[in-house]
């Protein structure tokens, strides 16, 4: 079973009698109907509906996890705790670093299901700490194919919607959890139908360039280079740009470097064929 370590990945609990409720009104995952044995993507969201934070929770005994990037923990406890106020949770950084991901047709029994992979159809563990693997150039292959976004390697934090990284489609958000920070905005979002930016498969016929490298289609920007591993990587696009570049025939680029454009198959996405304005 192939697997890899990731060093920067950190974890935080948050236990207590009143957890459950105290998550389920913060953060993007409906908590509530999170079963036991799976890891769900969520954020923790600015009032506008930006990505504040970004994570993997689960639960763990009477309590949660939060896998995040390692860069994040310290701010992102120091968030939890100030929407704390008097409710009976306690949240802390756990001192075990890094986190073990192990793929195949069968999963790690002792390994949390990722549910990003498997929508994407990969069965994917994560378990905190190193227990085998050092294959990491593989992990970002498995992770690019199956169009999954991070932050930091393809999004800023502060600069995306939940929906500009398919969070909307992968058990990310919960449309009908109730409120939550930053919900009103995301929900106005889906129920018009306004959401233009989305994580696409970018692929050439040679290596690609940097991750960074702005693309362009008809000489305009639509997006930037987010994950690259040789000839494939991943991006966050202006879908209905990019949907009529490719309608009418004009070549998307990176650089200098002609693009492949994909969304992923199961986000169950097309592109749009005409470009708003805006």
């Amino acid at each position: 079973m192939p697997a890899a370590f990731l060093p920067d990945r950190a974890l935080i609990r948050v236990s207590g009698p009143e957890a459950e409720h105290f998550l389920q009104n913060l953060v993007t995952t409906d908590v509530a109907a999170l079963p036991a044995g799976e890891a769900r993507p969520g954020a923790l969201l600015t009032p506008q509906g930006k990505i504040l934070f970004d994570f993997l929770i689960s639960r763990d005994g009477d309590g949660f996890l939060l896998e995040t990037a390692a860069g994040q923990q310290a701010d992102l406890v120091k968030r939890l705790t100030m929407y704390k106020l008097r409710s009976a949770v306690t949240i802390a950084a756990e001192p075990e670093a890094g986190v073990t991901v192990s793929w195949g047709e069968e999963r790690d029994t002792a390994a949390l299901l990722d549910k990003r992979f498997a929508i994407a159809g990969a069965v994917l563990g994560r378990r905190p700490g190193r227990h085998a693997g050092e294959d990491d150039s593989a992990y970002l292959d498995l992770r690019i194919a199956a169009g999954i976004a991070e932050s930091g390697a393809d999004f800023a934090l502060q600069d995306a919607f939940p929906h500009d990284v398919l969070m909307d489609r992968n058990g990310g958000v919960g449309f009908k959890k109730g409120c939550y920070v930053g919900q009103e905005v995301v929900s106005r979002m889906q129920h018009r139908g306004t959401a233009r930016r989305r994580v696409v498969l970018i692929g050439g016929e040679a290596a690609l360039p940097a991750p960074g490298t702005e693309i362009t289609a008809g000489g305009k920007p639509v997006g930037t280079l987010g994950s690259v591993h040789g000839a494939r990587g991943l991006a966050i696009v202006r879908i209905d740009r990019v949907g009529e570049a490719l309608a009418t025939g004009v070549p998307v680029l990176a650089g200098e470097t002609a693009l492949t454009v994909d969304l992923p198959a199961w986000s169950g996405l097309d592109f749009p064929t005409v470009a708003e304005e805006a």
